[in-house]
């Protein structure tokens, strides 16, 4: 009997050493929609040239808990008027347990950015049309070519010191 509980320990011991990933909570942390030329540009019959910028980062909370942000800005401008301004920043927090340190970082950068996006693009979606425009789709963002892409411009700012 006393090797049966041996046994046991040992099998729930491995078991809380398994990597682990999770998503505690998704929300939207912050948003806002200016259209500051309404309502004249509604009378514009051209089409609006749109911009879009995107960012994200990561903080630790607590030990194995995450939270992630990307924020989107879409900026959409016809001639020197700007139409509408729409800000959105999606955030989640995510728990990531027994991860190597070196996993951690394209966790952070890529995986939970990809799990938040759609999220954002709804959101953008929606200020926009509720704002009287045509929807703003976002195109899919592919977070691991600019983890990439960060990675290498860091790398050739440290030979460049």
């Amino acid at each position: 009997m006393a090797k049966e509980n041996v046994k046991e320990n040992t099998t729930a011991s491995t078991q809380d050493a398994q990597p682990a990933f999770g998503i505690e909570k998704l929300y939207v942390k912050d948003a806002s929609i200016e259209v500051p030329n309404a309502p004249q540009i509604f009378t514009e019959r051209a089409a609006p040239q749109v911009n879009v910028e995107l960012g994200n980062s990561a903080q630790k909370l607590d030990e194995g808990i995450f939270e992630v942000v990307i924020k989107v800005t879409v900026t959409a401008k016809i001639g020197d008027k700007t139409a509408f301004l729409v800000e959105a920043t999606q955030a989640g927090i995510f728990a990531i347990r027994n991860v190597p340190d070196e996993n951690l970082e394209p966790i952070l950068a890529v995986t939970c950015p990809n799990i938040l996006f759609p999220y954002a693009r709804e959101a953008v979606s929606d200020m926009v049309t509720r704002a009287g425009f045509a929807p703003v789709l976002l195109n899919p963002i592919n977070f691991e070519a600019l983890y990439m892409q960060q990675k290498q411009q860091a790398e050739n700012a440290a030979k460049a010191n």
